[in-house]
Order: C-alpha cells, then structure tokens, then sequence
C-alpha cells in the first residue's frame, strides 16, 4: 500500500470515506480547500484519507477514515506518522485534532499516535443535521487533543 499526497479532484469514493468519519458533507468542503490531503491506496483502490489544514499557524488534522475492511492494520497510525511529518515540515509544533465524545476508538487511536486531551467544546456536534449515535453513546461534545511534534 502507498500513501501519498492527493492534490486531484474529490472523487465519490474519497468523498464517502471522509464522510465516514465526518457525516456533514458542507463541513468537509468548508475545510478541503487549502488543506493537504494525504490518500493510502491498495492497487487503485483508496483505502484511507487523511486531512491536514494550517489555519492561523495552527496545523489541524481535520479528517481521517480507513476503509472498514482494512481497519485495525495500522494504516490510521502510518497516515497520523506522515501528516505529523507534514505539519512539522510546514513549522508547526503541535497538531491538533477534535473528535466526538462517543468516537471511543478514535480517542483511543489518538492518544496511542501521542496526543492528549486539552479541551472539549460542548455541544459542538448539536447543531449537525441529523444526530450521531456511536457505541451506543450521542455524540455531542467535540474532544480536542493536541500532540507536540
């Protein structure tokens, strides 16, 4: 498998896998433009995207999805490895990331890839279109955790 990064058009199948992780469609166009994105492809096959944006010399993982089928392989690690890289490279020295109250996996992920939690913002997720349940729990707030690069 090959992670690279992606500068060509968002085709229906990137846009699902952000989606996966992201389910308010306005939200991820509001964030791609600028943003650098980092693609991990099986053959021809995208298998995982990442999102990075520097907004006010804050670099910020926006969005990371891998295919359900290739979940649990390390490919999420590698991808966090390469924009930790890329976010250092453009002078930063911390990326952040937000995530639900209810992503348990992904906090966990998280925080295995060196980041810590620092703030959550309330009810962040209240205003998306339709509500978000996971692992049995509505996902409301927005846990922010920052790593040192």
């Amino acid at each position: 498998m090959n992670i690279e990064v992606y500068d060509n058009a968002i085709v229906p199948e990137l846009m699902a896998l952000l989606l996966s992780a992201d389910p308010d469609k306005q939200s991820i166009l509001s964030y791609l433009s600028g943003a650098t994105i980092f693609v991990c492809k099986d053959n021809s096959l995208f298998v995982g995207v990442a999102v990075l944006v520097e907004i006010a010399g804050i670099a910020e993982l926006k969005n990371i999805a891998v295919l359900k089928d290739y979940q649990g392989k390390g490919i999420a690690k590698i991808m966090i490895g390469k924009v930790k890289q890329q976010a250092k490279a453009m002078g930063a020295t911390t990326l952040e990331v937000g995530t639900g109250n209810s992503s348990l996996s992904q906090l966990a992920l998280y925080q295995k890839c060196g980041f810590r939690v620092y703030s959550i913002e309330s009810d962040f997720f209240a205003t998306y279109p339709e509500p978000i349940f996971e692992n049995g729990i509505r996902c409301i707030d927005m846990i922010r955790l920052r790593a040192e690069l």
